[in-house]
């Protein structure tokens, strides 16, 4: 009796093996992941593209780091800037502060000295008004001596002012000021500690004895209406 049909008898196994790997595709068989060995070194074209990558990589980051760079540098200038803001806010402040309140003192002081300086030149003008008025060619005997007593008072009122003024412009005495300082009154320091007792005593004489010549002149004057 003859066995059972096994259609697997008339199938060569060899053929099928050999027509499989002649039909693989070529891109398997192009494909150095199905052919390469793990364990084997890189090739050229390997290496090749490697070093392209790297290269492409290290331009980016060149490019990146050369960004950075110019952002640092511009933040570092806007601090500066910043800095140099408010420091010479700050200086400027002080600065203006401190030389308005020196300025204003100083206009100040101006300002009265002036004063006194203009009043002091309006005594000496009337001073010297009243003694060129004095014309002795004008009097008569009979008003002489009260007209000379007159003129012996304008003329020393007009010394006491005279005085009065030198002690306080010593510009006046022929005393140069010292370089840099404003002319001040003395009568804005202690003019008397600066002298001795001698010239305090004449200085009292000078400010004291027109007084005495008025009151001698007043008397002269009631003696001859007698």
């Amino acid at each position: 009796m003859s066995s059972a049909y096994d259609p697997s008898d008339f199938v060569d196994s060899d053929f099928q093996e050999a027509r499989g790997t002649v039909h693989r595709p070529a891109s398997q068989a192009a494909d150095p992941s199905h052919q390469a060995d793990p364990t084997r070194p890189p090739s050229r074209e390997e290496v090749e593209i490697k070093v392209g990558e790297t290269q492409q990589k290290l331009v980016e980051l060149r490019r990146a780091q050369d960004e950075l760079e110019r952002e640092r540098a511009s933040l570092e200038e806007l601090r500066r800037r910043q800095i140099e803001f408010q420091t010479g806010r700050e200086e400027m402040l002080n600065h203006l502060t401190r030389g308005l309140g020196l300025l204003e003192e100083s206009e100040f002081a101006a300002r009265r000295d002036a004063e006194q300086m203009a009043k002091t030149v309006a005594d000496l003008r009337a001073a010297l008004d009243k003694v060129q008025f004095i014309n002795e060619q004008n009097w008569t005997k009979d008003d002489y001596n009260l007209e000379l007593t007159r003129a012996l008072t304008a003329l020393e009122h007009a010394r006491m002012e005279w005085n009065s003024a030198r002690l306080k412009y010593p510009l006046l005495s022929g005393q140069a000021l010292e370089a840099g300082s404003p002319s001040q009154p003395m009568g804005t320091r202690n003019i008397f500690a600066e002298q001795d007792m001698a010239q305090l005593c004449r200085l009292g004489l000078a400010m004291t004895w027109p007084l005495a010549v008025l009151g001698l002149g007043i008397f002269l004057l009631l003696l001859l209406r007698k």
